[in-house]
């Protein structure tokens, strides 16, 4: 393989790889940002997919910062590992806990956008050596 080939295709797959994270951080900095703009929605969210009832405004408004932490170190690249690792299996619970939107498929057909995301955060984390462009050295 010539250098200029393996050049461009490692060119490639960072921008590939960026825009992969880029598109995880967006949808993901929506759900944490939903946390502080309308807390009782993740109070809903947590009872009916994760049968947890009592939940406040002031445990969203703390998950919503714990997750605001993740959610901008994953996108800086900072702790691979933990970072991706971490966006890898909340997503995965957040998509797996969602199993009856997908028996009434048709009815909740955006549900099914979830298993395309958590298999970008299952590359990304496969990938995280890789993934170089416009991320802190950490």
């Amino acid at each position: 393989m010539s250098h200029s080939f393996s050049s461009d295709l490692k060119n490639r797959l960072q921008w590939s790889l960026f825009s992969l994270r880029l598109g995880v951080f967006i949808v993901m900095l929506m759900w944490t940002l939903d946390k502080f703009v309308n807390p009782g929605h993740s109070a809903r969210i947590f009872e009916h997919f994760y049968g947890i009832s009592g939940s406040t405004d002031v445990v969203a408004y703390i998950l919503g910062a714990l997750q605001l932490i993740l959610v901008l170190a994953f996108m800086a690249g900072i702790k691979k590992r933990i970072t991706y690792g971490l966006i890898f299996l909340m997503h995965g619970a957040s998509t797996l806990s969602s199993y009856g939107q997908y028996i009434d498929g048709f009815n909740n057909l955006l549900f099914f956008a979830a298993w395309p995301m958590w298999a970008a955060c299952f590359a990304l984390y496969l990938l995280r050596g890789e993934d170089v462009k416009f991320t802190v050295k950490s």
